[in-house]
């Protein structure tokens, strides 16, 4: 009998290849026709984790191979999750053009990263005041703000339940980072906002070069850990042709996160050479500010996890101390809080089980 690490990996390296190796399926699809009804619910599950259903499944209806049965449960899932989509961009788009109607300025921010794929909450980022955007919230839609951590007070960040989305809201007021050390940085998730058509509807997205800096500052300052839809849309984007690297460097350099970047898209880049067999057409410049590469990430609990000591902590090291030397005193003191924060999270997840209403 498989142990419950091995059959975590043979998961995940079916969803990466039927995510990443969409030229060459076959292999993948044979190991799904093998599983159980409980495998497959596994994978679904891991799936949505990794914000993959549509893109992980959809060779599956596409393949020679896959018999009748394995392409109606594949049409199954993605049906539901199709609907899911459908209903959470209906309100997305109320939402926002409600708040544009109101003076509040909103990039819809990772969520729509993922397409054909959805996030699991719907994430925005305001250069309004947090109490303009509360209170359109929940007055046009009778939003519930949810309970709120040390984390999100200092990032200023809310979380909003509004009936009939199952997905949260969650908008990010005038900060980015994990304890809102970014202003300037955040304000060109507006500035530099385009327009993309999803499904028929409109939405202001951030410039390539933000979604890689949001998709960096979430992975390598927050969660230390990379889901199969953070290769899959940033490989995606990289190849597009559509990312300045010098316009990236030159946003993210003064901020101290730069390296973080560089690392970022190299693990990246080592990832899809894993799985295709060949790296992506990154500047030098990137791989040499990278701190690390792939080699140091480790399948654990459903995710590619970054270790903390010495990986993560060296870049945060090399933030705080960027910060500092440019005498932006606020953002070092926000992000001198961020050890003593994670240490009350982790004492309070021993105790309790859960790290809620610190982190």
């Amino acid at each position: 009998m498989a142990t419950p690490l091995a059959r975590e990996n043979e998961l995940l390296d079916v969803l990466c290849n039927l995510t990443l190796n969409q030229l060459d399926t076959e292999p993948a699809i044979r190991t799904l026709q093998t599983f159980t009804n409980e495998e497959r619910k596994d994978l679904v599950s891991m799936a949505e984790s990794h914000h993959v259903i549509l893109r992980g499944l959809t060779p599956v209806l596409a393949s020679p191979i896959a018999g009748e049965e394995l392409k109606n449960w594949a049409a199954k899932v993605i049906l539901n999750e199709s609907n899911r989509i459908t209903n959470a961009l209906f309100y997305l788009q109320e939402i926002c053009s409600c708040l544009e109607r109101s003076g509040c300025k909103v990039t819809v921010m990772k969520s729509l990263d993922h397409w054909p794929d959805l996030g699991n909450d719907l994430d925005l980022y305001t250069t309004a005041d947090e109490d303009e955007v509360r209170n359109v919230l929940v007055e046009k839609f009778k939003a519930t703000i949810q309970p709120r951590s040390w984390g999100d007070r200092l990032a200023h960040k809310w979380n909003f339940s509004i009936t009939g989305l199952p997905e949260a809201v969650e908008v990010h007021a005038q900060r980015l980072g994990q304890t809102g050390e970014h202003t300037r940085l955040a304000e060109r998730f507006v500035s530099r906002r385009i327009i993309r058509t999803f499904d028929g509807r409109s939405f202001f997205v951030p410039a390539p070069e933000e979604r890689i800096v949001v998709a960096t500052l979430q992975r390598m300052y927050r969660h230390f850990y990379i889901r199969v839809c953070d290769i899959a849309n940033t490989a995606a984007l990289v190849e597009s042709g559509a990312v300045h690297f010098a316009e990236l460097r030159a946003s993210t350099e003064p901020s101290g996160i730069w390296p973080g970047v560089a690392t970022y898209l190299t693990i990246v880049s080592d990832q899809v050479k894993k799985y295709r067999g060949t790296e992506l057409d990154l500047p030098s410049d990137v791989l040499t500010a990278a701190s690390f590469g792939g080699k140091v990430v480790k399948t654990r609990a459903r995710f590619m996890r970054i270790p903390l000591v010495p990986y993560a902590a060296r870049l945060y090291t090399h933030q705080v101390t960027t910060m500092a030397a440019r005498g932006d005193v606020p953002a070092t003191f926000r992000l001198s809080l961020l050890p003593p924060l994670a240490s009350a999270a982790a004492v309070a997840l021993k105790l309790t089980g859960s790290d809620k209403g610190i982190w």
